[in-house]
């Protein structure tokens, strides 16, 4: 069966004048794709007015809310007991974001109550995605 998760956030986007501007986000987990999470911004929020999605694997989640963690365009970090920072680097710029780490902690332990950890069926993740690369070929 599939399961999919939605929590809503709210972030807090650091800006060059070191002022904070409140974003609102959704988070997001699906069984079918039991490796990564979503974090869903709307497109008032945006540049372009487009909404944008992040996508990013759910044990760096797990580790940058112990310390810092993260390699290329997605980098997490705790702030303080309360805050956990997420750095979101795009061809576009790059946004810095604080979520309230009690609230991504929940939304982890929810995820990990829909898939466990080490209990992703790999095979059917793979499937589907050559299955999207080859388009059924």
């Amino acid at each position: 069966m599939d399961i999919a998760l939605e929590q809503p956030a709210s972030a807090r986007l650091i800006t060059g004048e070191e002022r904070e501007l409140s974003v609102p986000a959704t988070l997001r987990y699906a069984s079918t794709d039991p490796l990564a999470v979503y974090i869903d911004f709307p497109g008032d929020v945006s540049l372009d007015g487009e909404g944008a999605t992040w996508t990013f694997a759910r044990t760096l989640l797990e580790a940058g809310l112990r310390g810092p963690a993260g390699d290329g365009d997605v980098h997490i970090w705790p702030c303080g007991e309360e805050r956990t920072v997420v750095e979101l680097h795009s061809p576009h710029g790059m946004a810095l974001l604080q979520f309230d780490t009690a609230c991504l902690h929940r939304f982890l332990l929810r995820t990990y109550a829909v898939v466990a950890a080490g209990e992703e069926d790999l095979g059917a993740v793979v499937e589907r995605g050559l299955s999207a690369l080859f388009g059924g070929v």
